[in-house]
């Protein structure tokens, strides 16, 4: 049966346990969250001594997986076993492998809480290993999340732990680090801890936990071409220069990349009104205003020539055609292509 993420951590949290796991897929984050809660919660710590066994996918062959998983617990009803890493399995995806999972999965053993944790790779659901997975065990696969997904996990996030952010604090956690979500999860944890009560999170306190500079940073840069203001702009290049290590040219790339593959599909929107712009670029109305003023600074023609630059600056930013231009050096070229 497939399943999302919070329908199996929802069951889990019932205590509804089923006798396989399947959890695999580009998104480990959801992986390590319900492999950990299983290996946290199911057995008291009496239990775990004798019930719980941790594996490693390099370190075993099929056999050894299910050898652990057909024991019967002592002195407890259940056993739980986990496979880390199930994707190096050495014959998980040979005959023999496939077959000795098959069997198990026909006729596992009830007592056993069995786990694969298969990450950043899928079994084909069409062959008959991953039909039976889909039939018989519960499976989950995981995708990363698309930019615009970004916001409403975090705010969901946030909830789930009865805080609330706005609109602005929330866009600045998604464009400063993206769709990583263990990172993500990690950042909002470490500003959490600071407050024995929930309150709102707003920008302020995004910039004073998570580390992002109240004048330099990505945000004022982006607002800065938006308006083609060139002191600005260097002046925050500037800082860039004097901390490379906190102002990484990837994440910067990144931001504006998407900043201006929006700002093409608003000169392709018929309605321009900032409503429908929201709505076309997926964007909070509370910034749809850059993309409105940025139209009036950018024609079509700016905005794929821009475009171009930052996939090539991308590319040198990685060695591709580059062997000798700094990080710094790349991003003030590529600021002064995007603003002449």
């Amino acid at each position: 049966m497939a399943l999302t993420p919070d329908a199996v951590l929802s069951d889990l949290k019932s205590k509804k346990y089923a006798p396989v796991y399947f959890l695999q897929g580009e998104e480990t984050y959801y992986i390590d969250l319900i492999a950990d809660f299983i290996e946290k919660n199911v057995l008291s710590e009496a239990e775990k001594g004798f019930n719980q066994t941790i594996l490693y996918g390099r370190d075993v062959a099929m056999n050894v997986v299910l050898t652990n998983a057909r024991r019967f617990p002592m002195m407890s009803d259940k056993q739980v076993v986990i496979v880390k890493e199930a994707q190096n399995i050495s014959d998980l995806n040979r005959e023999q492998g496939q077959k000795l999972l098959t069997d198990y999965l026909n006729n596992p053993v009830p007592s056993t809480i069995l786990v694969f944790c298969h990450k950043n790779k899928t079994l084909d659901k069409r062959k008959a290993l991953g039909k039976i997975i889909e039939k018989q065990a519960v499976a989950l696969t995981t995708k990363k999340l698309y930019d615009n997904q970004v916001p409403a996990w975090i705010e969901g996030y946030l909830k789930s732990k009865n805080f609330s952010a706005t609109t602005k604090a929330v866009q600045m956690l998604a464009d400063s680090i993206g769709a990583d979500l263990e990172r993500l999860s990690n950042e909002i944890d470490k500003m959490l801890i600071n407050f024995n009560e929930p309150v709102q999170i707003d920008e302020q306190l995004v910039q004073k936990y998570v580390g992002i500079s109240k004048e330099y940073n990505v945000f004022e840069l982006q607002k800065a071409l938006v308006v083609k203001d060139v002191v600005k702009a260097n002046k925050i290049l500037n800082h860039f220069g004097a901390n490379p290590k906190k102002n990484p040219v990837l994440p910067v790339i990144s931001i504006l990349f998407s900043f201006f593959s929006k700002l093409l599909m608003a000169h392709h929107a018929k309605d321009k009104s900032e409503r429908n712009l929201a709505s076309t670029l997926k964007v909070s109305p509370y910034f749809v205003k850059d993309y409105s003023t940025a139209l009036r600074y950018y024609s079509l023609a700016n905005v794929v020539n821009n475009i171009h630059q930052l996939r090539s600056a991308d590319l040198k930013s990685k060695g591709i055609g580059n062997t000798s231009t700094s990080e710094w050096e790349l991003l003030k070229e590529l600021v002064f292509r995007l603003l002449h």
